[in-house]
């Protein structure tokens, strides 16, 4: 592990792809990514393990089946274990978002589809 300060900038200035995460570190058996997302996503669920998104830049629309919750830059939302919910934004608008969740965790639950992602690129 390296006991240096990461620069969120310089790392987002590494990737163009929305919707694949880059893992930038691993805090015990949790890894911290950085995301730009656009449009909506897959509604998915993860069984075991919450999901923390914090917002970087933009405004992200979580989706919940019975709500949505605005989260703006320097906002953050934990999604609660076995909780059905589609990451969203404006369309047109990219949002940079940084999150934290266990390893074990599966891009898309258990749902299979061409956004899902199997294994991170860190940088």
């Amino acid at each position: 592990m390296s006991m240096e300060a990461i620069n969120i900038k310089d790392k987002l200035s590494k990737f163009d792809k929305q919707w694949h995460p880059h893992r930038i570190a691993m805090v015990d058996d949790n890894q911290v990514y950085l995301a730009k997302l656009s449009g909506d996503f897959v509604w998915h669920k993860h069984d075991d393990e919450d999901e923390l998104f914090q917002v970087i830049k933009g405004t992200l629309y979580m989706k919940f089946r019975d709500k949505t919750v605005t989260v703006e830059a320097g906002e953050l939302i934990v999604v609660p274990k076995g909780v059905e919910h589609c990451p969203s934004t404006k369309d047109g608008e990219e949002v940079h978002v940084l999150l934290f969740e266990k390893a074990s965790t599966k891009h898309t639950g258990e749902i299979k589809s061409d956004r899902t992602v199997d294994t991170y690129i860190e940088i």
